[in-house]
């Protein structure tokens, strides 16, 4: 006997429905066809277990699973339920009509339980468009499919719920989530807040400067001087996520298995930060399988990269692609895969291996040389990429003791909310374009108009600090970005002033050259 189901494999952060065919006729052995890969492999030991643990028989006769498009690889373990449940119906052990209408997917324990899988959501969004009736799937991935409207979602515990459920003996409880009100709930929900830092103030205003515009920021000051705790409540100053936002960021949690089982949506701007013993893989995404890197986890929140000169060289510059193109391409033989990037790279880094270069208190022991050496390790093309670099000092007594409240992250994400504004309306025609670090060459060069003696005032900063060309573009965008948080229609002087002197780190202002 012939049965049909219906599976899903992910691809990238997109789903592919996947139809896996049982025939049951005379003979023996078990086989499987349509490039599976060892897990799906090792499935039928999982099923049999599975089946006979819940009194069920796996048929002693010819069983032929094949998993079509058969030239597209399959791979993972989420796909044993999918063929239990036909291999069920095809020996009869289940009679239904209703098989073909949903998606079935969850990796079986030998008890006949179900552990969770990874895309629940990119796979319940293509069920939708396909038409499908609902998704049957474990329960801890149940909340995340929900959030698609038009698809009945069933999460479920073992196979015999399935079982059940198609024989019409019970009904399950569909898993309702409302999107709307989850998302609304949810939003701005930061466990820190800027104004637990003390003093700090000019720091605080590069990184609003830096979340009003969607630049890329590096900290460089002696350790204990808060760069860390300044970075952590950088999410909390920017503008809350858009549901749509919210939806992409959360198919890319889903596909890497980062969601928990009582999330439906990741509501907060995502903070990574990778330790800097990263390989390039983990961090931009790749492998055999490929998976999303850190890169692509921070996708519409912040990338935090602290020791920025301890992490190895050719893990940073990976990076120079995706921080332009805002997306990262994996190729492999026979696929190619696209994972969304648009994050803002916050970075931290001492100043010197001994860490108090420059300090005002403290005596730097570092040989002669080995300070350059050290800043060397990040690379000019790399550092033309970041926008602001700030340099921080420690905080004093007397500020560390202030009984005065800082402002909270509140007043600032406010300005920041005005200032996008204006770039959202500015740049309403562009489709890829919300923020002004974003801004192309043409563009740019519409938008970011100066005067005569700003002219001047850029073409000093450039001869004195050795800027590059991709510099004076950033300085631009930067210059544009404290316009826009002051409210001002043109790009004035003193906002050029303040854009060049975030430039003061830059290769040729370093260890004191």
């Amino acid at each position: 006997m012939l049965v049909k189901t219906f599976g899903s494999a992910v691809y990238g952060i997109e789903a592919t429905t996947i139809t896996v065919e049982v025939n049951i006729a005379a003979g023996t052995k078990y086989f499987i066809v349509g490039l599976p890969d060892v897990a799906i492999k090792e499935s039928y030991f999982r099923i049999e277990s599975a089946l006979k643990n819940c009194n069920y028989k796996m048929p002693r006769q010819q069983v032929v699973v094949n998993m079509a498009p058969a030239d597209i690889r399959k791979e993972g373990s989420a796909y044993d339920l999918t063929i239990a449940t036909a291999v069920l119906a095809a020996s009869g052990q289940l009679q239904s009509d209703e098989l073909e209408k949903y998606i079935i997917m969850g990796e079986l324990s030998l008890d006949g339980g179900l552990q969770p899988i990874k895309g629940a959501l990119p796979i319940a969004i293509q069920a939708r468009k396909e038409g499908f009736k609902g998704f049957i799937l474990p329960k801890q991935n149940a909340r995340e499919a929900a959030i698609v409207n038009d698809l009945e979602v069933y999460g479920i515990e073992n196979i015999k719920e399935v079982v059940d459920f198609f024989s019409g003996d019970t009904t399950l409880e569909r898993t309702l989530v409302n999107t709307r009100e989850e998302f609304y709930n949810s939003l701005c929900n930061y466990a820190s807040d800027f104004s637990e830092v003390k003093g700090q103030e000019n720091i605080k205003r590069a990184l609003e400067i830096a979340a009003a515009g969607g630049h890329n920021v590096i900290l460089i000051g002696p350790p204990g001087a808060g760069k860390t705790m300044l970075a952590k409540r950088m999410p909390s100053i920017m503008p809350p996520l858009s549901l749509q936002e919210s939806l992409e960021t959360t198919k890319i949690h889903s596909v890497a298995g980062k969601l928990a089982a009582a999330d439906a949506l990741v509501t907060t701007r995502p903070f990574r930060s990778p330790h800097h013993t990263i390989s390039d893989v983990a961090l931009v995404g790749g492998g055999g399988n490929p998976q999303p890197g850190e890169i692509s986890l921070a996708h519409n929140g912040v990338l935090f990269l602290d020791e920025l000169p301890e992490f190895k060289r050719t893990v940073l510059e990976v990076m120079r692609q995706p921080l332009e193109e805002r997306r990262v391409t994996i190729s492999r033989a026979r696929f190619t895969v696209d994972y969304p990037s648009s994050f803002m790279l916050v970075a931290s880094m001492n100043p010197c291996p001994c860490g108090y270069y420059n300090h005002p208190e403290k005596d730097c022991v570092c040989p002669p040389g080995v300070v350059q050496k050290y800043l060397s390790k990040v690379s000019g093309p790399l550092l033309d990429r970041i926008d602001l670099h700030v340099e921080v000092t420690p905080v004093n007594f007397n500020e560390l003791t202030s009984e005065r409240i800082a402002e909270k992250s509140e007043a600032i994400r406010d300005r920041v909310i005005k200032a996008r504004d204006i770039q959202i309306a500015r740049f309403g025609n562009e489709t890829d374009m919300h923020a002004n670090a974003q801004m192309t060459t043409k563009v740019l060069r519409e938008v970011c108009k100066i005067s005569d003696a700003g002219q001047n005032l850029l073409k000093k900063a450039m001869e004195k600090l050795g800027l590059s060309a991709r510099a004076y573009d950033r300085i631009l965008k930067v210059a544009r970005t404290i316009a826009d948080l002051a409210g001002s229609p043109d790009i004035q002087i003193e906002h050029l002033a303040e854009a060049i002197q975030f430039r003061s780190l830059d290769r040729e202002g370093w260890a004191g050259n």
